[in-house]
């Protein structure tokens, strides 16, 4: 029997301080994990409908972006089902809209992940740089967490890849 198909999808701009976000976090976790065969991550930039094609092999799906929600910069939201929709409205740039178009056509093909997203309050989306705010970059670690908790949900698994990073992840770097 075939495992179900997870992708971890970091989204957004890393050219616009805090709108990096994502991206940033998907780098990080591809720096020190590997996972189970059934579990990809890709670096989705701000490609949109292009990603059409990535998003629907995924039977799952797990989204890292900024997300605009009024609340404090830093704050971490996780949404999905019913809640994704609404959050067009919510949305600040292009590539965010779309995204969930891309998420919508996949409902032309059939296919259509189960889908979580996982997003911080940015700090700044509109200076250009590529750092991010270190309110946000706070915010990596904890929602790498996030991030593997999704996974183990939905049944992959994945391991620290060096025993200098699980030296690491046993002081104080890694708050799993």
């Amino acid at each position: 029997m075939k495992s179900p198909q997870i992708l971890i999808l970091g989204i957004g701009s890393i050219l616009m301080t805090d709108e990096g976000f994502g991206v940033r976090v998907v780098e990080r976790i591809q720096e020190q994990y590997d996972f189970s065969d059934n579990v990809a991550l890709a670096d989705g930039g701000v490609l949109g409908l292009n990603l059409l094609g990535v998003i629907a092999e995924a039977d799952y799906l797990i989204v890292v972006d900024i997300i605009r929600n009024h609340g404090a910069p830093g704050d971490l939201y996780r949404l999905e089902g019913s809640q994704i929709p609404e959050r067009i409205r919510a949305k600040n740039s292009l590539h965010q809209i779309d995204f969930l178009e891309a998420l919508t056509l996949c409902q032309a093909l059939d296919h259509v992940p189960e889908t979580v997203i996982l997003g911080v309050e940015p700090e700044d989306i509109d200076t250009l740089s590529i750092e991010i705010t270190p309110m946000l970059d706070k915010q990596i670690d904890p929602t790498i967490c996030k991030v593997l908790a999704e996974i183990e949900r939905l049944g992959g698994t994945y391991h620290l890849k060096t025993e200098k990073i699980k030296a690491n992840c046993a002081s104080e770097r890694c708050i799993c």
